[in-house]
């Protein structure tokens, strides 16, 4: 048996087991994949702790999905990374090979392009987008970002020279794409978007919306990379200004996707798992209430 899981801190409120599991069966292909939790100094062992047990059961780890607060550990122990996760300094999706190796990858990026373009139904092609927050989050999708057409993408963080070192680290990219990429503090964003990306811990947080409404252009989507009540503050308030809003479920399934398919070769039915998982989640509230 093939071992996969997704290691945390905390994991217990994972998705990642059902969406995987659901993969496996609709792409034909037998494996395992749990939640492991692990000490927030302890990845490095837990990861090699996972692999010891695969090994001692007579199965193969063949990788493993990273999440907080993980993902730069996770870059430091690959000893190789992708080009996506090179830039971005931050993995999200280890695969171990048969020889030793760790291949690091950042699936973030493309799980949110692949969920605005083909599940919100949302052209990148010629748009102007506004990043909210210069931490991990942003670093794993802006490259993706930069590749899908956009015209304009201005990253906005309470610390404004967090996201200047964002941007330059990205300017070579955005200019071989035609992209008009700067920086700047929360209270300085200029003008109005097609598509907002919140990907600060506001919502976690309870916190308040981090940019004022004028950033939202008429029937702008406003993407929150929470999902659940986390995403609720953002999504209301999205909603509130007429903005179509949509939370980060189809980003975490479009993600998984892409880890699945460079674990297996095969690429999975994202789309249908996430209508079968938003349905999953309401029967499971409705339970609960």
């Amino acid at each position: 048996m093939d071992r996969y899981c997704v290691i945390g801190n905390p994991v217990e409120h994972s998705r990642s087991p059902w969406i995987h599991a659901r993969f496996a069966t609709l792409a034909g292909q037998s494996l395992d994949y749990a939640r492991r939790l692990a000490p927030v100094d302890g990845f490095a062992a837990s990861v090699q702790a996972f692999r010891d047990e695969a090994h001692a059961a007579g199965d193969r780890a063949g990788g493993c999905n990273v999440t907080v607060p993980f993902k730069f550990d996770a870059a430091a122990l690959a000893t190789e990374r992708t080009p996506r996760a090179e830039l971005a300094q931050a993995v999200n999706t280890l695969r171990f090979e048969a020889d030793g190796r760790i291949l690091g990858d950042n699936t973030d990026g493309a799980g949110l392009v692949n969920d605005i373009l083909h599940n919100a139904g949302r052209p990148l092609a010629g748009a102007d987008l506004l990043l909210v927050g210069a931490g991990g989050a942003s670093a794993g999708v802006l490259g993706p970002l930069l590749g899908a057409g956009l015209r304009r993408l201005v990253l906005c963080n309470r610390s404004a020279d967090k996201a200047h070192a964002l941007v330059q680290r990205h300017a070579a990219l955005a200019a071989t794409h035609g992209v008009t990429l700067q920086a700047c503090g929360l209270a300085e964003v200029p003008g109005d978007y097609d598509v907002v990306i919140n990907a600060t811990a506001s919502s976690l947080a309870g916190g308040e919306v981090p940019v004022a409404a004028s950033v939202l252009r008429p029937g702008a989507l406003a993407v929150d990379m929470m999902y659940g009540p986390a995403a609720a503050g953002f999504m209301a308030w999205a909603q509130a200004h007429g903005a179509q809003a949509r939370d980060g479920l189809g980003m975490l399934v479009e993600q998984a996707a892409e880890a699945f398919a460079l674990w297996r070769g095969v690429r999975p039915p994202a789309a249908q798992v996430l209508q079968e998982l938003r349905a999953h989640l309401q029967q499971q509230n409705q339970n609960a209430s």
